[in-house]
């Protein structure tokens, strides 16, 4: 052994025994592209791993993560093997040893022990405030533990684990915000042998002979067409019974080799609607397109061998898919015999003749042997590794398909059977199968857009990370609702700044959404050179909000575009608000001006009134800047109490009681009282406190 590796073993044992406390159970969300996911510190993601509850069938791998119920994800597995292993711990000779982190089981104290769990960011997320309030979802997705301006990616996730069998892994992910690298990760692993075997740091120092490392992805798309989204898909496709899984090992395009594992929502026997389920589509509903998403891996790079570091593009070896319901995928043991020979024996399968999307064909993937469906797996060696030796291998992991306003048009157009049904290709699609046929076809290109999504994972990975990366979006973002307009402003941290490929920052963009903040977004305002709005501000007020409306924002910066890739611009996701701002009227002025709209109320017109972001909004206008309302039956009993103490004229009530339930038909009577003395600035009193007025609304359900 050269003293070098002994001096790397050396290091890893004293991390080990230094790590007093190990990160067990520890999450992080990797979420500033178009695609969000959770990693685990013990090393792999398990079934329900991050939140243990069953209605998180589905989590992770959310793509387009704008919109909710995005997410692919069933579960992963990561097993380790290798032959004739002398366990100390079990104080015997294992014809086959395997350690598992996944599909369901998880042992973090003494099989797959976390050493390090860190997040490294180019720049913390910003500030972002609606109302004084914090409104940012990477406040609670993301802690980044260090910042590092020169990472080569927006996120970089570093996680150190120690195995019981002696090997110590090391996962470096990277998560990139560039709107064309925003939807892949790409996974970084080095594996070596520092026969370090459990927490305390013993030392078990041995050849490993003939060492697998095996991956299982459990995809199922998506939650929003499934049981614990929206569910009008058939409830198995809720943990990816009929998913299909493909493995591609020559690129379509250039004829080069090429390693990627591809899987889609496959045809279901039990689907209700008309034509087939592929894409997802509402039947139920405006047809959209619910789980037209396609997910896969593709390998970057595989060491030949411990002294050969070059790409064996033979790997993975292994490619079988694997039965979800299979007996080796519950209750995983490392010191069960039998169950680790029939593990190696799975791990070591190699490659079909035909894949299981060739083997199921056109048929119903839900009907192809198992109630659970398949993972896909992809299986790297045999390898011997030495003490101190070392395996290095890459993935990337991306999700593509449609975009949400195809999914929407393609949908749309095959539940109202409304032609012409345009193809890709640029044909037409006729007869009584028209409309399903267009449909598929439109679905069937997110199967190239992976594949090309693929490409850029690679070219990345070749440059050495090497992209012209974006300006930084404003460290802090103020959503201020007004009276008559709605301000944002923002800071001036990303002014000034200069990438390392000469691009520089160059103004700013803002986007506003309505209703909901999962909801496409429109560009209302850009400065900086070459806009419209050439001067370079840090303030805007949004005068074409519509009272009684809720609006969600972000701010993007943008560079220069000086680089061959065009104008950059910063993720939409670090500034993107979570609560809604909306228009506040001056307080009133008098008792008598008081409205309340809508009166009365007719719940066969509430998206008429205030929208599909607030169905059953009663509104109260005019009223006094400090009040309280108290809303009573008829007959007079009290069913709620609102206090408005924000100074301003607007006061809204969402028709429920103060148990929560929805108010019934009827007449209601709201008795308003002042609660404090009001004077305007003029030094004129206009309330005072105790005086009061009674309105009368009606309710019609």
């Amino acid at each position: 052994m050269s003293k070098q590796m002994k001096l790397i073993i050396t290091q890893l044992v004293f991390l080990s025994l230094m790590a007093a406390v190990l990160h067990a159970g520890e999450t992080q969300w990797l979420a500033v592209g178009d695609l969000h996911s959770w990693f685990h510190s013990a090393g792999c993601e398990i079934e329900v791993g991050r939140t243990h509850q069953t209605t998180d069938q589905q989590d992770g791998l959310r793509w387009p993560a704008q919109y909710r119920y995005q997410d692919t994800e069933a579960a992963k597995a990561l097993w380790i093997g290798c032959k004739n292993y002398n366990d100390p711990i079990a104080g015997k000779v294992y014809s086959y040893k395997v350690v598992h982190a996944g599909p369901r089981v998880l042992d973090e104290q003494s099989e797959m022990m976390t050493q390090e769990f860190k997040l490294y960011g180019k720049f913390n997320h910003p500030l972002v405030y609606v109302d004084k309030t914090p409104s940012s979802k990477l406040d609670f997705m993301e802690t980044v533990n260090e910042v590092k301006e020169t990472l080569p990616a927006d996120r970089v996730l570093v996680n150190i684990v120690n195995t019981s069998i002696g090997i110590t892994m090391k996962r470096t992910i990277y998560a990139f915000a560039r709107k064309d690298h925003s939807n892949y990760f790409i996974y970084d692993y080095v594996f070596t042998n520092t026969g370090i075997i459990d927490a305390a740091g013993t030392v078990n120092a041995q050849t490993l002979e003939d060492v697998v490392f095996y991956w299982q992805f459990r995809y199922a798309m998506t939650r929003e067409a499934c049981s614990y989204g929206l569910s009008w898909m058939p409830q198995s496709a809720t943990w990816g019974n009929n998913t299909m899984n493909d493995a591609i090992y020559t690129h379509p395009t250039t004829g080069q080799p090429f390693r990627a594992l591809i899987s889609w929502n496959g045809k279901h026997s039990k689907w209700g609607g008309p034509g087939d389920n592929i894409g997802g589509p509402n039947y139920l509903g405006d047809g959209h397109l619910g789980a037209a998403q396609f997910d896969g891996i593709v390998t970057l790079h595989a060491d030949k061998s411990t002294s050969d570091p070059s790409d064996d593009i033979t790997q993975p070896s292994t490619t079988w898919e694997l039965d979800s319901d299979a007996s080796i995928t519950y209750g995983n043991s490392q010191f069960n015999a039998s169950s680790m020979t029939a593990e190696y024996a799975q791990m070591t399968s190699g490659r079909p003749a035909q894949s299981h999307a060739e083997r199921v064909g056109s048929g119903f993937a839900d009907s192809y042997g198992s109630a659970g469906g398949y993972s896909t797996t992809a299986g790297y060696g045999p390898y011997t590794m030495a003490p101190g030796d070392s395996i290095h291998i890459v993935l990337a992991e991306g999700v593509s398909g449609l975009s949400r306003e195809m999914c929407y048009l393609v949908g749309g157009k095959w539940v109202t059977q409304t032609g012409p049904f345009n193809l890709p290709d640029g044909g037409q699609a006729t007869g009584s199968t028209a409309a399903n046929d267009y449909k598929n076809a439109w679905v069937f290109t997110g199967r190239d857009s992976l594949i090309k999504t693929f490409d850029m994972a690679a070219e990345n990975y070749a440059s050495g990370y090497n992209l012209p990366s974006p300006p930084p979006p404003p460290d802090q973002f103020n959503v201020s609702s007004g009276g008559d307009r709605i301000i944002l402003d923002w800071s001036t941290s990303a002014e000034g700044w200069t990438g390392e490929h000469g691009n520089k920052f160059n103004g700013y963009r803002i986007y506003r959404a309505i209703h909901q903040p999962d909801t496409s977004y429109q560009k209302i305002f850009e400065c900086g050179p070459g806009t419209n709005h050439p001067e370079l501000v840090n303030r805007y007020d949004d005068t074409g909000a519509i009272r009684g409306f809720d609006y969600y924002y972000y701010i993007t910066s943008i560079d220069d575009g000086s680089t061959a890739d065009g104008v950059l611009e910063s993720s939409k996701f670090y500034t993107m608000t979570n609560t809604p701002a909306h228009l506040l009227r001056p307080a009133g002025t008098k008792l008598e001006d008081i409205r309340i709209v809508p009166n009365p109320f007719n719940i066969r017109a509430r998206d008429l009134q205030f929208g599909i972001s607030a169905p059953d909004r009663i509104m109260f206008y005019n009223i006094p800047p400090f009040c309280e309302i108290k809303i009573y039956t008829e007959r007079g009993d009290l069913i709620k109490t609102l206090i408005h103490d924000n100074g301003s004229g607007d006061e809204a009530w969402n028709s429920v009681t103060s148990s929560r339930q929805v108010v019934v038909s009827g007449i209601y009577i709201a008795y308003i009282k002042v609660t404090e003395d009001y004077v305007d600035g003029s030094g004129k009193k206009l309330f005072t406190k105790g005086e009061s007025i009674i309105k009368k609304l009606a309710i019609i359900r």
